[in-house]
């Protein structure tokens, strides 16, 4: 049909996010990734250089943004808005006026919403032609997490977008099991990692996009995470009464009010059914679809369309070269704050049915 622009993921360059509740580490996190002999040939943008010790690092400032690190490490701060900081730093390299980088991390400060930076990776088209978005990480207090949770809606949807969980200061507290599995529930997709003094192999914190870091290609299995959405008891072959059955597998947490769930649908779809079903529930609850990422076996496509989105926001369809393994299924994947896996499916029947 030509309406889906192809894969370029490998050629354009990983782009990571560190988000983390008030007092959990996030610094100390940056700290040590600064230090990694891995991390050489990295962009850092951070907020203010008073907030991360580089003084010791630091090679010298190509201006007053902008400095290299001993590591290798190109390090700036945020003047104006992203969008602009992340275009500079690509004309600045391209020119010559710092060292060639491989990737680029963001810190952002406090409870900062992660989603506006998400959206810029996937839908400016600017940004996007040179980026893309490989893994959002949050650290979390295990100390203050509880009340933060309970408290503030911005630290619920940090961890809500997360690919990566990362729990500090857990030497203070005597159990994190019940932080875990709130955690897990919140977000059943996301690697959940317990750290010391901010102390991991970056290869374990990063690489959580559609491209395998190491083997450079498409991994659907690791990016959707599909056996942490199943219940224990389900399996891959129960009966369906329906060619268009669906199976969801759902988590809810009724404090947040945060549901995550994926959807899996047998026979192939048709595009305009699924553009009619997201629309409606971006202009509808928009506000409430945290997070949405989803491979599609479309009807007249011979290849998986990859869909991704935040709230109202979703990145232009693309089409990957081929399929990735036997598992034709399409599977969507849904966070979201107060949508109920029926709502959703009641929905996706009403627009078939008018299709």
């Amino acid at each position: 049909m030509g309406l889906f622009e192809s894969d370029k993921s490998a050629q354009r360059l990983p782009v990571s996010l560190i988000t983390g509740f008030l007092g959990s580490g996030k610094t100390t996190l940056l700290n040590r990734l600064l230090r990694h002999d891995d991390m050489k040939d990295s962009a850092v943008i951070i907020n203010e250089y008073g907030e991360v010790s580089l003084d010791h690092l630091l090679v010298e400032r190509v201006d007053g943004e902008v400095a290299v690190l001993a590591s290798g490490c190109i390090c700036c701060t945020i003047r104006s808005d992203l969008e602009q900081t992340l275009r500079d730093l690509l004309v600045k390299r391209d020119r010559g006026e710092i060292p060639p980088f491989r990737r680029i991390l963001v810190e952002t400060t406090g409870l900062a919403d992660p989603a506006p930076i998400v959206q810029l990776l996937l839908n400016n088209p600017l940004v996007s032609h040179f980026l893309r978005l490989d893994t959002v990480v949050t650290t979390v207090d295990a100390v203050n997490a509880p009340h933060q949770l309970d408290r503030q809606y911005e630290a619920v949807k940090q961890v809500a977008l997360a690919d990566r969980l990362l729990i500090t200061k857990s030497d203070l507290v005597e159990d994190i099991a019940a932080l875990e599995l709130r955690l897990r529930r919140l977000n059943p997709g996301a690697r959940i990692e317990s750290v010391s003094y901010g102390e991991i192999d970056p290869a374990q914190l990063f690489g959580a996009g559609l491209i395998d870091p190491e083997l450079k290609r498409i991994d659907v299995e690791r990016w959707l995470n599909e056996r942490a959405f199943a219940e224990p008891d389900a399996h891959a072959g129960h009966a369906h009464h329906d060619h268009h059955a669906h199976h969801d597998h759902g988590h809810h947490d009724h404090d947040a009010s945060i549901a995550s769930f994926m959807l899996a649908f047998d026979e192939p779809l048709d595009w305009m059914a699924v553009t009619h079903w997201l629309a409606h529930l971006r202009n509808a609850r928009g506000q409430d679809l945290l997070r949405v990422k989803g491979i599609l076996n479309l009807r007249d496509e011979p290849t998986p369309i990859v869909i991704h989105g935040v709230h109202h926001v979703f990145h232009p369809p693309v089409a990957l070269s081929g399929w990735p393994d036997s598992d034709r299924r399409s599977r969507i994947v849904f966070i979201t704050r107060g949508i109920l896996r029926a709502d959703v499916l009641e929905l996706w029947q009403a627009v078939r049915a008018a299709a």
